[in-house]
């Protein structure tokens, strides 16, 4: 090895994500062939340096994925790389079945795992420290004579280095000496601080001197991840690995949507092309939706919440002076600034939302609207989650009607028809609903009646029905979620409640509101004012 050498704060870091094999582990996500490759894409476009694709031989998925790559992936930034360990117990590398399917996995790069605490070589393992030290320079001298860039990940490395730094150590020496690019250290358990990472990454750093490039991977049992990944930058490791959006197994692992804009915009140091850094947002989104969970509407910098600002005060900062309450431009990272409206709101910040939606308020309109959205959200609405109707309610203080069509009445009929002669438990019931509802189109009146699978539904259908196609538009527009809420628990069943009603019309998304005692009449509420949106919008 070189002499020591002071660490220094690296210039650039390799961005290495684990999304698709690490981040697969999280509880919930199971993600098809199709699923990798398209995460694979986004990855490449984002530009991050390497991307682990998976563990080839570990399962018929990850077999298929490497099969398919050469052909259905073209990536023009990224590297794919193959996951693996080092070789069995007391095994031979040119018989080892791991180390054979990384060879064989039509890749340019791997990185293998290996036991670094002497507490796992002899109590998991159950095997030498000597025997410990020669699984690791036997797999990576096996897999460089095959011609392959190895990096190698020392599982548990913290916490070994911890108990036994010599040993730990020597296993990154036989890792380094044999070939490795890297070595990564991990924070396996998770469970290491910001000042433990930082001093032992530049322990290690000043002992391999410029010999081989030093990486962390660190997981978020402690809520310290990503405060450890920049922590580890600061010891002087040069990649930090991490997944999008933070999954993985248990809390997670270093969440890469963070640590880029963090390293780059923060501490001044390179990580993905600088052009790239506004896809951020747009990936971290498309990421969600192809794993098939909803993004936490506060991640930093990436999450719809983001850079939200709700409190009078603030949006009248930002109403002067753009940067006053945002720590970073919104849209170097993708996304963007919103204010939202609640009875916390002042007239800044509907001056603002109306400059959003194109309108022009003027003194007492603002007042209205600012009493009115007070007296609202004090009766139970919630306007800042239900952008649709807020929306209506801002245009209506201008002197704009809905005018496609006027309701005259609706009704709702549920039938409960069980067996004949009995209310048995046992008997298997029979629900209907029957909607009915009667509509104005300018003189023309109509009256339709539907059946539906509840209220809602029935209603819905009922209301199109009597519109009978003069809005081809509403073709289009259907609801994708509905909530309830119950307000006041106290007064038991008849309490008021709280209808969120999900819609889109392919293009986008709204969210409208409706609150009363009675649901039926809250949902009515959320979703009339869900099709006058959607006819909004056509219009």
């Amino acid at each position: 090895m070189s002499d020591p050498a002071v660490s220094t704060l690296p210039d650039a870091v390799e961005i290495y994500d684990t999304t698709l094999r690490d981040g697969s582990q999280l509880e919930g996500i199971s993600l098809t062939v199709e699923d990798k490759l398209r995460i694979a894409e986004q990855l490449d476009w984002l530009g991050v340096h390497f991307v682990e694709a998976g563990w080839p031989g570990a399962n018929p998925k990850d077999d298929e994925l490497f099969r398919r790559a050469p052909k259905d992936l073209k990536l023009t930034t990224s590297e794919l790389v193959a996951f693996g360990s080092t070789r069995r117990v007391k095994g031979k590398v040119d018989s080892d079945d791991t180390l054979r399917h990384l060879v064989e996995a039509n890749v340019g790069t791997v990185c293998i795992v290996g036991k670094t605490w002497d507490y796992h070589v002899t109590e998991a393992l159950g095997t030498t420290l000597d025997e410990g030290v020669a699984m690791v320079g036997d797999s990576v001298e096996f897999l460089r004579r095959s011609g392959m860039n190895v990096l190698f990940d020392a599982e548990h490395f913290f916490d070994g280095y911890k108990r036994n730094p010599e040993y730990a150590l020597r296993v990154l020496e036989s890792a380094a000496t044999n070939g490795a690019s890297h070595l990564v250290l991990c924070d396996t358990n998770g469970g290491c601080l910001p000042h433990e990472v930082e001093q032992t990454v530049r322990a290690v750093v000043e002992y391999f001197g410029s010999d081989v490039r030093v990486a962390v991977h660190l997981h978020d049992d402690g809520g310290t991840g990503v405060a450890n990944a920049l922590a580890g930058v600061l010891g002087g490791a040069s990649q930090v690995q991490g997944t999008i959006n933070g999954y993985g197994e248990r809390t997670g692992n270093c969440n890469l949507t963070a640590i880029i804009p963090n390293l780059t915009l923060k501490m001044g140091i390179e990580t993905i092309p600088r052009d790239r850094l506004e896809r951020l947002t747009p990936v971290a989104h498309h990421v969600a939706e192809l794993v098939n969970m909803p993004l936490n509407p506060q991640a930093a910098y990436v999450g719809h919440s983001a850079f939200a600002h709700k409190a009078g005060l603030h949006t009248s900062a930002i109403a002067k002076r753009p940067d006053a309450y945002e720590h970073v431009n919104p849209e170097m990272v993708g996304n963007g600034t919103r204010f939202v409206v609640s009875e916390l709101a002042g007239k800044s910040t509907l001056v603002m939302k109306a400059k959003e939606l194109g309108l022009e308020l003027d003194g007492p309109q603002l007042a209205d609207v600012v009493e009115t959205l007070k007296q609202l959200e004090h009766e139970g609405y919630h306007f800042e989650v239900a952008d649709g109707s807020l929306e209506l309610l801002m245009r209506r203080a201008t002197g704009w009607k809905p005018d496609w069509f006027s309701v005259e009445s609706f009704r709702v009929i549920t039938d409960d028809m069980r067996g004949i002669g009995t209310l048995s438990d046992d008997t298997a019931a029979t629900v209907t609903t029957e909607a009915t509802v009667k509509v104005h189109i300018g003189g023309d009146r109509r009256v339709a009646t539907a059946e539906g699978n509840g209220p809602v539904n029935a209603l819905d259908r009922a209301l199109r029905t009597a519109l009978n196609g003069r809005f081809p538009s509403l073709e289009r527009v259907h609801l994708t979620d509905y909530k309830v809420r119950v307000l006041d628990t106290n007064k038991g069943t008849g309490a008021v409640t709280r209808v969120l009603i999900d819609s889109t019309d392919g293009d986008a998304t709204w969210t409208t509101i409706g609150v009363n005692e009675n649901i039926i009449e809250a949902s009515w509420q959320a979703l009339l004012d869900s099709i006058h949106f959607g006819l909004l919008r056509s219009s």
